[in-house]
């Protein structure tokens, strides 16, 4: 990717950085000048960020009403504002119907939609004074579509979808931009967790004829972090290679 620096100077808080789709987002944020509060769960897992003076590591559970409020705090403390959330933190747990355990629900739940509502309630208190602000929720083309198998998740990201176009028209009146992203199959040890067999599965199902790759959805986030985007809100923009499901 190019050095365009399209986020010089702003300041984002990303949630989810310790691998995946978040650390893919962290990096490029970080190489388009942008200062991130990268929020990872599993301590040490940033470690290899730690010389670069744009990136401030936090490990903290997003479903940790407490340890959210405190990053807020200490963003506004920093910084003084904030001009980028973006929601990647996420979780699988998923059985068959009637195999559901209310557990599964619970913990898939607070960490995919709580948490993400949550987030948006304390960001749009900056940008409602500041009367600007970018805010990036991950969805799934499962959110969009549902498939066999994943109630439980593909209900969680299907709340995703509505809850940003309900955002993004409650807050658009303040110049505040609400986005989704929805990814199809991407090449990460989420996707891996469900066997070989079935990623050959999928791979089938895919009109490009290959899996994405983490680069792909942060170049994405990129976009609509950026002032190239400053029109596009309420959007669920999928990063599928023509996927169906």
């Amino acid at each position: 990717m190019s050095n365009s620096k399209l986020l010089d100077g702003k300041i984002a808080l990303v949630s989810g950085c310790n691998r995946g789709i978040g650390r893919a987002i962290l990096h490029t944020f970080l190489e388009n000048g942008a200062i991130v509060y990268a929020i990872a769960r599993t301590h040490g897992s940033l470690n290899d960020f730690e010389s670069c003076p744009n990136c401030k590591p936090t490990y903290m559970d997003v479903t940790d009403s407490s340890a959210v409020k405190s990053i807020f705090m200490r963003i506004k403390k920093e910084q003084g504002r904030l001009d980028v959330l973006v929601n990647n933190a996420g979780m699988m747990k998923d059985a068959l119907i009637g195999m559901i355990s209310k557990e599964q629900i619970e913990q898939t739940y607070s960490v995919n939609v709580f948490a993400v509502i949550e987030m948006i309630q304390y960001a749009s208190k900056f940008f409602k004074r500041q009367q600007s602000g970018v805010i990036i929720n991950l969805a799934s083309i499962m959110g969009v579509n549902g498939n066999p198998g994943q109630l439980l998740y593909s209900s969680t990201k299907g709340a995703i979808v509505t809850l940003t176009k309900s955002a993004a028209k409650e807050l658009a009146p303040y110049k505040i931009r609400v986005n989704a992203i929805a990814p199809g199959a991407i090449d990460t040890d989420m996707l891996r967790s469900i066997g070989e067999d079935n990623v050959s599965k999928l791979l089938k199902n895919i009109y490009s004829g290959k899996l994405g790759v983490a680069e792909d959805v942060a170049k994405t986030a990129l976009f609509l972090a950026s002032d190239l985007s400053e029109y596009v809100t309420g959007q669920i923009i999928g990063v599928d290679g023509g996927m169906i499901v």
